[in-house]
């Protein structure tokens, strides 16, 4: 039950598995995403019949799509591109600031 509930956690969120992985742009994946997320909030809150309920839905759904959208942009540019997080924070060679 566990597998399974990771593998379709997995078929959505993650970019590796998610038939979205064929979008090259990380940008218009997490926009598609973020389109599903409101397709799906304002189905559930009219199959509930409950509209007070839709702007937190939206908002959780954004918020939560937002997040592994952010997590998988940091995982993939810190893999292609490691030298963006090589930088010392922007200190100098004494340890202080610019």
């Amino acid at each position: 039950m566990r597998q399974f509930i990771v593998n379709g956690w997995n078929s959505i969120f993650d970019a590796e598995v998610s038939p979205l992985r064929n979008i090259p742009d990380v940008a218009t994946r997490h926009y598609v995403l973020q389109g599903l997320a409101f397709m799906w909030a304002v189905a559930f809150a009219t199959a509930i019949g409950s509209y007070t309920v839709l702007a937190a839905s939206i908002l959780g759904h954004t918020v939560l799509i937002a997040a592994a959208a952010i997590t998988v942009a940091t995982f993939s540019a810190a893999a292609e591109r490691p030298e963006l997080f090589a930088n010392n924070l922007g200190r100098c060679i004494n340890g202080e600031h610019e």
